[in-house]
């Protein structure tokens, strides 16, 4: 009897922590993240060796929201 019990104690146990774990489909990281987890700079020993000229930063402009982009806005 106590090992039944024990058995549908840890059934349940382990369901949810599957379910808690779970990784959720369908999530697309975001441009943010994705500029976050870009490859390190490089040393300033290896900047030495190369020596390039730099663009100007680019001027950011401005982007009127769409519908589904104002939606997932307020979803988050």
């Amino acid at each position: 009897m106590a090992d039944l019990v024990k058995e549908l104690i840890s059934g349940v146990v382990d369901s949810v922590l599957k379910e808690i774990l779970k990784k959720t489909t369908g999530r697309v990281t975001t441009k943010r993240s994705r500029r976050k987890t870009r490859a390190a700079a490089p040393t300033p020993a290896s900047r030495k060796t190369t020596s390039t000229k730099r663009k100007p930063v680019r001027k950011q402009v401005s982007k009127r929201r769409t519908a589904a982009g104002r939606s997932r806005q307020r979803r988050s």
